[in-house]
Formats: C-alpha cells, sequence, structure tokens
C-alpha cells in the first residue's frame, strides 16, 4: 500500500479495510526498520481519525464501569466500603439512587488505578 504512494487521510471504509491490513501487515514484523515504524504511527493515526469520527464508542457512565470492576474482580459491594463510606452508599450508588463525590472519585480511582475521569463522566 505505502508502495503505492504516501498515505492520506482515510475517506472512507474501502480505505479503512486497506490500511488495516496495511497495519496489521507492518505490526507482525519481528524486526520492523525505522522507516516501518514510522508507517505504524502513521497509519495507526489514520485509522483511529477515521473509526472516532465513523464509530465513536459511547462513554460508560460510572455505575457500568464499577459494576464491571466488581464482575471482573470478583469484589462483593461491601469490598467497596472504603471507597463510598457505607455498604448502602455502595447500594444506592450502583443503584442509580446516588452520584459520586470527588472523594469517592478519588478513592476509586486509587484502588482500581484507573483515571478519574473513568468516574467522572457521569458526574
Amino acid at each position: 500500500m505505502i508502495a503505492k504512494g504516501a498515505p492520506h487521510v482515510i475517506h472512507n471504509d474501502k480505505e479503512l479495510e486497506a490500511y488495516t491490513n496495511a497495519l496489521f501487515q507492518l505490526t507482525a514484523l519481528e524486526n520492523p526498520s525505522a522507516s516501518e515504524v514510522e508507517a505504524i504511527e502513521l497509519l495507526t493515526l489514520l485509522v483511529e481519525r477515521y473509526e472516532e469520527a465513523h464509530y465513536p464508542i459511547p462513554a460508560a457512565d460510572a455505575v457500568s464501569v464499577v459494576r464491571l470492576l466488581i464482575e471482573r474482580q470478583g469484589l462483593a459491594q461491601r469490598d467497596l466500603i472504603p471507597q463510598f463510606g457505607s455498604e448502602s452508599a455502595v447500594s444506592m450508588f450502583l443503584a442509580g439512587q446516588r452520584k459520586l463525590t470527588l472523594e469517592q472519585v478519588r478513592k476509586l480511582s486509587s484502588r482500581f488505578r484507573l483515571p478519574a475521569d473513568v468516574f467522572i463522566r457521569s458526574l
């Protein structure tokens, strides 16, 4: 693909497919050259730009994020008492009856080692 000329802004799904295929081929190389690494970076930017514009992924709300974290880590609601202050506060949050405070966001971010904005989207 790059042999056909310099990459350009992706305008349609056909171009997206071609760039994605080229990107997969380049990233499969064991020892890419400097120019291949540069091509990987450029193609990644072009593909991401197109996908963000045409196939956006909606941000998850804080309740969904916390529920997923609880499930994935095999936690119980009571395991989050240190972040919420009480089991009833955890329950109310998970039921959508209470929003997170900034202190809870800070504690959740610290506990799960995630950026605070993951929990702030629904504030």
